[in-house]
């Protein structure tokens, strides 16, 4: 193995390396995950929160009610288009998203239970897929879930961007991502989320779990902490600072986790969030924004409007797909400021306003134009909110007490995950008996790239790209089937989406490149694909990322017209969407070996059984609220366009795989059940041919 491409291979089992002896018992496991009781069970707890009596709480899930969207789906009042302005009288507009008080009056977040939503037989990359009749299932490979963008959230923390969601109705009234009132209950949802994953397992054991990344919102460590407490079955106190509210607010108030089943192992991906400021912004690249500082600070934090696209008006100039400059837009001396036609908000520098933690509805304080303060607006300053670089972030999986050690990054030689880029990529086979591998990618930007776009590209550096194509050539040497579990899909986001694959210096014309950008990605994504497709044991690219259900075809062919497939090279890839966001589901994979020696993967969305009247209960109602109000697209399908839209400025293909011709992709489907309005959901069997010396390998195991 050459010195550059770091061997982080495992061949243990998972099932060997986790038995099930070391987890819960059965009584333990029903206390857990089946308590039928829906109400709060409490414990005292005196000696963590300052020596005052808590009772700290649990709330335990009815495991029995358990479902998957096949039996049983959502289903919510969705009257489009959306509120067009503020003040109206009709609903809330975007931007007034923060009048949670108001929820109610308008009927937003009532939902109620429908149909199940049903597994679409998907044959698309088999040669006869007009006439295929589904094969019997042979032999279960694999079972295990997936989780994603949990994006843990410390609302209290002085530096988010909570006012721009309120100012700017151009750029920041649909960006939930930088204010939702579902980022108050980010712990809660995830402790009925692992219950949920616990009563799933006692059905059909899971050989895993793994995290696709973003579990941070920004990177700091207590939200890192609290994410591994709650899978650990840790008391959580999930507030920061003073801990306001948390004898009297149900989001603020401590509480006991259940848990993961400890004979479930569980890994981990890096995701953007995890390592950059907000998912954006690497936190040490420019020292003079003091972004480092403003974590732990006792001043809420100022700065510009960071949505507003100023690539164009900064110098040196930037065209897209380079779309902001984001130092310009921190420092408050960008060109390009606010004068919002809709909200009436002028200006340049803001405070941005953090949560209220006694507010029983999260009201939010310390917002609006810097100079109509007096001075700085303060808070409780806490070292726990401190950023976490790569290798620290990693750190921190080596001390919890679920299994495997490290969950995954043991596999890591110490000094490349303790190194300044903090390598985070490895691969581990779950059961020793089967030849499955799962390769577990970084693909997120660096650190030290230069640029000052978000940082929310693909991307893979020179020593990501060697090691990847090293994993690669040995699963096809070993005969091993494979899935890629990365944080960032592949050819599903439009260029200047700020979510495709990363091309800083190699754009159609010299003033589409990054400026500011110090090196390049080390493979075109055409390349890449061509590497994935010319490694046919590839079942699956699974990730997270763009909190959308998506499943792509991505199909092989053997001549430029894309008229004769090649089955073998082609696999698909299949998003999942945030858990923090609606529709706030995780996903289950079943990959069986077929009669007619095909693979099939069964991919199922699930939705977290809530308790009635729990914390967690009020983040569904406010998921569903935030799509009522918002109603941001969760059902993209882009086309691969030749321009960036509204300019005659070329741009890369977003899918080599389809024609450059601004068409949609026929392989991307979503949902429909009746009785349901809005449907982000998507289940679907996804079938793969094997290669003849496959075959042979998996007729031994049959």
């Amino acid at each position: 193995m050459k010195p550059d491409t770091p061997q982080t291979t495992s061949t243990r089992p998972t099932t060997g390396a986790v038995t099930r002896s070391t987890g819960l018992d059965r009584r333990q496991f029903v206390k857990y995950s089946f308590g039928v009781v829906a109400g709060l069970s409490g414990t005292t707890f005196t000696t963590a929160y300052g020596g005052s009596n808590h009772q700290l709480r649990s709330y335990p899930i009815d495991g029995r009610k358990v479902k998957k969207t096949t039996e049983q789906m959502l289903a919510f009042d969705f009257a489009a288009p959306p509120i067009a302005k503020p003040k109206s009288n009709k609903g809330l507009h975007a931007t007034e998203m923060s009048r949670v008080q108001d929820y109610d009056k308008y009927g937003y977040g009532k939902y109620r239970l429908a149909n199940g939503l049903p597994v679409v037989p998907r044959y698309d990359l088999l040669a006869n897929a007009g006439s295929y009749a589904a094969p019997a299932k042979r032999k279960r490979l694999a079972n295990f879930f997936a989780m994603t963008d949990i994006h843990i959230t410390d609302k209290e923390a002085p530096n988010q961007l909570i006012y721009i969601q309120q100012a700017d109705s151009a750029h920041g009234g649909e960006m939930t991502s930088i204010y939702s009132p579902v980022m108050m209950y980010t712990t809660q949802l995830l402790d009925a989320a692992i219950q949920t994953a616990n009563a799933l397992h006692e059905r059909s054991p899971f050989d895993f779990g793994i995290s696709l990344g973003d579990v941070c919102d920004s990177s700091r460590y207590n939200e890192l902490r609290w994410y591994i407490d709650v899978i650990d079955g840790k008391p959580i106190r999930p507030s920061s600072g003073a801990h306001l509210g948390e004898d009297t607010v149900d989001f603020q108030r401590p509480f006991q986790a259940a848990g993961l089943n400890k004979s479930i192992p569980w890994y981990q991906a890096l995701g953007n969030h995890d390592h950059f400021y907000i998912g954006s912004v690497p936190v040490d690249a420019n020292p003079a924004l003091k972004i480092r500082e403003s974590y732990v600070s006792d001043q809420v934090w100022a700065v510009g409007d960071v949505l507003i696209p100023n690539a164009s008006t900064s110098t040196p100039m930037a065209l897209p797909p380079v779309v902001y400059d984001l130092n310009t837009s921190l420092a408050g001396t960008s060109k390009a400021t606010l004068n919002d036609p809709v909200t009436g908000i002028v200006g340049n520098t803001f405070y941005m306003g953090v949560i209220d933690g006694a507010s029983p509805y999260g009201a939010i304080r310390y917002t609006g134009k810097a100079e109509d303060f007096k001075s700085p607006p303060k808070v409780a300053a806490d070292p726990d909110r401190r950023a976490l670089l790569r290798s620290e972030w990693i750190a921190e999986f080596f001390n919890t007490k679920t299994l495997p050690k490290g969950h995954g990054f043991d596999l890591v030689p110490e000094a490349l995950r303790r190194s300044q880029n903090g390598f985070a990529c490895y691969s581990f086979v779950p059961k020793s008996d089967i030849p499955l591998k799962i390769i577990v990618l970084d693909n997120t930007q660096l650190e030290t790239d230069g640029s000052h776009d978000i940082h929310g590209h693909g991307f893979l550096d020179e020593v990501r790209w060697k090691w990847l194509q090293a994993e690669l050539d040995a699963g096809q040497a070993n005969n091993q089937l494979m899935v890629i579990a990365a944080h960032i899909p592949i050819a599903v986001a439009a260029s200047g989406s700020l979510m495709e694959w990363w091309n800083p210096k190699g754009q159609a014309s010299p003033s589409q490149n990054d400026p500011h950008a110090v090196m390049d990605n080390a493979v075109k994504l055409p390349d890449l694909i061509r590497k994935l497709q010319d490694t046919p044991n590839l079942l699956m690219w699974m990730s997270g990322h763009r909190h959308l259900n998506t499943v792509k075809a991505l199909p092989a062919y053997s001549d430029e017209a894309r008229t004769r497939l090649v089955p073998e090279k082609s696999f698909w890839q299949v998003e999942t969407s945030s858990l923090q966001h609606f529709p706030q589901q995780f996903r289950t994979f079943e990959i069986y070996l077929n009669s007619d020696y095909t693979v099939s993967i069964v991919a199922v969305n699930v939705d977290p059984e809530v308790a009635e009247g729990t914390p967690a209960a009020t983040s569904r109602k406010y998921a569903v609220a935030e799509h009522q109000i918002a109603q941001n697209n969760l059902r993209q399908n882009e086309p691969n366009r030749v321009y960036f839209p509204g300019s005659r400025l070329k741009i890369d293909s977003m899918d080599p795989t389809r024609p450059l011709d601004d068409s949609i992709d026929p392989s991307i489907h979503y949902g429909e059940v009746d009785g349901v309005p809005y449907c982000a959901s998507y289940n679907a069997e996804l079938f793969k041919q094997l290669t003849p010396t496959m075959i042979e390998v998996m007729k031994k195991i049959a």
